[in-house]
């Protein structure tokens, strides 16, 4: 056990446990795995071997992006080996599939490749956290990613919250995504309907409603404020009635959910105070550089 997970190195040994993660560490894994690796023990595999993570959440790459890297391929060759695990029928990907789909379409026939022993759940754990912390998801991608995670460790919402450093809202609200009907979903995955917006229609209980909305924000772009309002007429059953006794100004909630997304934490607006709370130095770092604000140039 203890040759185990010297071989899988501190990032990934974190990963696997209960703990919360420290992000700046599982960033690294991938080099670490590769800085650990002799070189003799690099080798090349045929790409046609290979097949995606079973667990990959990511089912959409960008096209444009990947032709660029295949142009760099043939320029330069892979920079760094792709990391695969030994399967019955050749190779299953465990980090590297841009680079191993830019190779395929740049002609290469083999790639250079590290093999390494992981489990089925360590492979889910692996492609769920490679994919959520370089934000190459969708927010139903992501959704159904936790979901996955979920089922698969049995921990709780909160738990998995408290793990990847979210809010437990914007886990809930993300699996919430997952009741709205597949070809809204669809829509959110191509960029069509945001977060936002899908959040709004997921407190949706009637299908054909949802369908209609869904439909009104692609065809007349309406926004965020006006599918509340709309989504709140008489005639439309909600999932989960609310009764508030304080008045609370409703573009306030608008805006906290809007932030709310972009910070992945709760955001709270009232009385002219934007409260936006974290629970570490890390997580306020991280807040700031989503906030796009740079103490250290100041």
């Amino acid at each position: 056990m203890e040759n185990k997970r010297k071989a899988l190195g501190k990032g990934l040994e974190q990963l696997f446990n209960s703990e919360p993660l420290n992000i700046d560490t599982l960033n690294n894994y991938e080099k670490e795995i590769v800085e650990t690796t002799k070189e003799s023990d690099i080798l090349e595999i045929p790409i046609k071997d290979i097949r995606s993570n079973p667990h990959q959440p990511r089912e959409y790459f960008d096209e444009e992006a990947l032709k660029e890297l295949s142009e760099s391929i043939k320029d330069h060759g892979i920079i760094e080996p792709i990391i695969v695990k030994k399967s019955i029928k050749g190779y299953d990907l465990v980090a590297g599939e841009r680079r191993t789909k830019a190779a395929a379409l740049a002609g290469l026939e083999t790639i250079p490749a590290i093999i390494r022993d992981f489990t089925d759940q360590q492979m889910m754990e692996i492609a769920l956290i490679e994919n959520i912390q370089r934000e190459d998801l969708s927010p139903i991608e992501e959704a159904q990613a936790y979901k996955n995670y979920i089922d698969a460790t049995g921990l709780t919402q909160e738990e998995v919250a408290n793990k990847f450093g979210k809010s437990r809202s914007y886990i809930t609200n993300l699996l919430g995504l997952l009741s709205l009907p597949k070809y809204v979903q669809k829509e959110v995955i191509n960029g069509s309907i945001s977060m936002s917006h899908a959040r709004v229609l997921s407190k949706i209980d009637d299908v054909d409603m949802i369908l209609n909305l869904a439909q009104k924000v692609i065809d007349d772009g309406i926004s965020v404020r006006e599918l509340e309002t709309l989504s709140k007429e008489e005639n439309i059953i909600k999932k989960n009635k609310i009764n508030r006794t304080v008045v609370i100004n409703p573009r306030f909630k608008i805006y906290e959910s809007v932030m709310r997304d972009i910070v992945g934490t709760k955001v709270q607006i009232s009385k002219n105070k934007i409260s936006i709370p974290f629970d570490t130095d890390k997580d306020l770092e991280r807040i700031l550089e989503i906030l796009n604000i740079d103490i250290e140039s100041e």
